[in-house]
């Protein structure tokens, strides 16, 4: 029986040779090989200025404070994401407002972005304010979900309309575009991942990305308790003494060892990708030909979509399933019986209103989120990786084919 993990990262004798120069070198901790490592990612972006983190979580989090998130303030954030987007807008302080998605894209809904607003907020002295709680709208965090971006130029509208900020979670989308452009370079502050499902990693890691270079400077210093000189700086003057401390900070520094395994990493990053998709067009042939009761992930014209992860959708039409909970029922024992086969899948990621702590705390209801809810319950992640061949490829749908045709 073929074992087809659902990911796997792509290495060769490049990450073992800048890892071992670190080890070399004496220098673990933060330093040159971070700094290099942030400098090649914000280069592959386009974008000015890159702040390597030990997550994407932290990333979030520290974009989030650079940018005066806080206490008595609200964010936008879509209901169908991976739990630390609303968990990192809970670490600054704020409170996390969901909105629906589209179940074609996975991505935020802008018009139910701007129903949100209309219903729930008054502007007062050029601020909107929630008419229930008093909280002020910080803003907005879209989600560029599985390595599509999402509708940001309608996000970008809406926020630039009522004077709102925006930071990207960009967690699954390093390299993605919309055009010529990248994540990351429409106008906002953007956070990337670098944990092993994402398309490369450094074990665990996050960058944040800015073309403002104050901000650049402020987060940095966030990121190192609220040191005001780097340990690179310090290290090529007299570095005896300490530096000041004028703010209070974290230590969400990544180590040169995740910087010289990244430094590794981005140069196979677009092979990476341009493998990834050529894969994923396989897959969506594959499925056209053989497996109608699922619907392949799109990618709408103009965007470029980098496949992180390929998620599919049952179509209960064909399946000839009534509800949501029962397609979700059935989803789960589909992917059980998956497993005994040798095949691994995920859900796509959570309907996050749905977890207990959101649910109690706000008292959401799965209903309140329909296209959230039913993308929880029905999504399903193919393996995709580099090192999948044809016949694994040709070996996951046939297996899909054979567990559906006997349940």
């Amino acid at each position: 029986m073929r074992k087809i993990p659902v990911t796997k990262p792509y290495f060769d004798e490049e990450e073992l040779e800048q890892i071992k120069g670190s080890l070399d070198s004496g220098w673990v901790a933060n330093g040159p090989r971070c700094v290099e490592f942030e400098k090649k990612i914000a280069e592959h972006e386009g974008i000015k200025e890159g702040v390597a983190t030990t997550s994407c979580t932290t990333a979030l989090h520290l974009a989030m404070v650079g940018e005066w998130m806080g206490p008595g303030m609200d964010a936008i954030v879509p209901a169908f994401t991976f739990v630390a987007t609303e968990n990192s807008i809970v670490a600054a302080g704020a409170t996390p407002v969901m909105v629906d998605i589209h179940e074609e894209t996975f991505n935020v809904d802008a018009e139910a972005v701007r129903e949100i607003i209309s219903r729930d907020y008054v502007m007062k002295d050029g601020k909107l304010v929630n008419s229930e709680t008093g909280n002020v709208l910080w803003g907005i965090v879209p989600v560029h979900e599985f390595g599509l971006c999402c509708d940001i130029y309608a996000i970008n509208a809406i926020a630039e309309e009522y004077g709102l900020k925006v930071i990207e979670d960009a967690a699954c989308a390093l390299g993605a575009k919309i055009g010529d452009k990248h994540q990351g370079g429409f106008g906002n502050t953007s956070c990337v991942s670098f944990h092993p499902r994402k398309s490369i990693t450094t074990g665990e890691g996050g960058m944040v990305l800015t073309d403002d270079p104050e901000l650049a400077t402020r987060m940095r210093e966030l990121r190192s308790h609220g040191n005001s000189v780097s340990a690179a700086e310090r290290d090529k003057g007299k570095g005896f003494l300490l530096p000041e401390f004028n703010v209070a900070g974290f230590n969400y520094r990544m180590t040169d060892i995740q910087g010289g395994m990244g430094l590794a990493q981005v140069k196979k990053l677009d092979f990476i990708i341009d493998s990834k998709r050529e894969k994923a067009k396989y897959y969506n042939e594959l499925i056209t030909e053989k497996l109608p009761e699922l619907i392949f992930p799109i990618e709408p014209e103009g965007y470029f979509h980098t496949y992180q992860s390929y998620v599919c959708m049952l179509d209960l039409k064909k399946l000839g399933i009534g509800s949501v909970e029962e397609g979700g029922e059935y989803r789960n024992k589909l992917l059980a019986l998956l497993e005994e086969r040798g095949v691994a899948t995920r859900q796509g990621t959570h309907a996050v209103h749905t977890l207990g702590y959101y649910k109690n705390r706000f008292g959401y209801k799965a209903e309140d989120f329909p296209h959230a809810y039913a993308c929880d319950r029905l999504s399903i992640t193919l393996p995709l990786y580099v090192q999948m061949t044809d016949e694994d490829q040709q070996y996951v749908i046939d297996q899909f084919r054979d567990v559906i045709d006997n349940m």
